[in-house]
């Protein structure tokens, strides 16, 4: 079979080594010399001198998410540490708002929380995180799961198209969640679930399914094709880079970050590292970087920022070389992707700021 341009270019892409992609790249010497930003991370202190110190030393800007999430801090607080940080160092926070579910059956919620989410793009917030609680915890008077494609929500979704805010969706949970202990990919997902059983699916058949998850978020954007689109911990598609191609296929206008999620890419790197580095290759314009740290009570922010600098550093050096090392989610070491360096600029912050045009101005000349 003659082979066309295009596969031509794809199979040299796959048959590539490595190591070639070093000699075109990053060194992991180069961490801090490279701007950066972490486009999902949880600032919730009153003070954030020392994580503003570190990510100046590291080269990092930051987009700050709200979550409805009862393990964080009231989302009256989170806002407001949020929009004074962005106000007070624009350069180098942004901020996501998110709303509260309370009361969503009663009349009047949907004109409030649209006002309210206004007030919040007024005030600079750059999206809209809409949390798994919708899908996962959310009942309705008749006791019935509200999952996020629920026709109740769709004046909220479609004012949100409407103001071209990004949304942020985080549907479902990892595809582990929905898997026996024993055949779990990595070590944090099976060391959490085995601790939270309550969370576990697997032992929930009760509840949807996670392929019930993934169609919800898909009817959603179905329904409101002009949403902007970010899926948060890669759409929850994290276990199969393959199957998050086709998503991304058919949701030309989406985006993903690969927060908390970049584990499960290493397993899969593991088996097939060439598969792994041509998604990141093919799909360059869609990817964002994150960690999705937050701190937690009773954390210091000296161990805070030292666990956020060993996570971005570890990061950085399997996506830039070729070495093996250690990573806390695997038993073996995984070997670096060495991506080429206009792919780690864009992965890393090109990407992230096309998605939010508005977010971290740059100083007038």
């Amino acid at each position: 079979m003659r082979l066309t341009p295009i596969h031509a270019l794809l199979a040299l892409l796959l048959a590539a080594p490595l190591a070639a992609g070093a000699a075109e790249g990053y060194r992991v010497a180069d961490f801090d010399k490279v701007p950066k930003i972490d486009a999902h991370l949880h600032l919730h202190g009153a003070s954030q001198d020392a994580y503003l110190a570190l990510a100046r030393r590291d080269n990092f800007r930051a987009l700050t998410i709200n979550v409805d999430y009862p393990d964080f801090p009231a989302l009256a607080r989170q806002r407001s540490v949020a929009s004074k940080l962005a106000h007070a160092h624009p350069d180098q926070v942004a901020w996501a708002a998110t709303f509260s579910t309370e009361g969503f059956e009663r009349p009047g919620w949907t004109a409030a929380t649209i006002k309210d989410l206004d007030g919040a793009l007024r005030d600079g917030a750059v999206g809209v995180k809409v949390w798994k609680n919708i899908g996962m915890s959310l009942r309705d008077a008749g006791g019935k799961l509200v999952m996020v494609d629920d026709a109740r929500f769709d004046p909220l979704f479609a004012n949100l198209a409407q103001r071209g805010a990004m949304v942020l969706g985080h549907q479902g949970e990892p595809h582990n969640c929905w898997l026996p202990l024993e055949q779990m990919t990595v070590n944090n997902d099976r060391e959490y679930f085995k601790n939270h059983p309550a969370y576990h699916m697997y032992k929930h058949p009760e509840m949807p399914g996670y392929e019930q998850q993934m169609a919800a978020r898909d009817r959603l954007l179905a329904r409101h094709p002009t949403l902007r689109f970010t899926g948060v911990h890669m759409a929850s598609l994290e276990w199969d880079v393959g199957r998050l191609g086709k998503w991304l296929d058919a949701h030309p206008g989406a985006s993903i970050d690969v927060a908390a999620r970049i584990g499960q890419i290493q397993y899969q790197s593991q088996r097939d590292p060439q598969q792994v580095r041509a998604f990141f290759l093919k799909y360059q314009d869609r990817l964002m970087y994150g960690s999705d740290l937050a701190q937690s009570d009773g954390q210091s922010d000296a161990d805070f920022t030292r666990d956020l600098d060993t996570v971005w550093r570890r990061d950085w050096r399997y996506f830039v070389s070729t070495d093996s090392f250690a990573v806390p989610e695997l038993d073996k070491p995984v070997r670096g992707l060495a991506l080429p360096r206009a792919v780690v600029d864009k992965l890393y912050y090109l990407n992230a700021e096309k998605a939010y045009p508005k977010a971290w101005p740059k100083p007038k000349a």
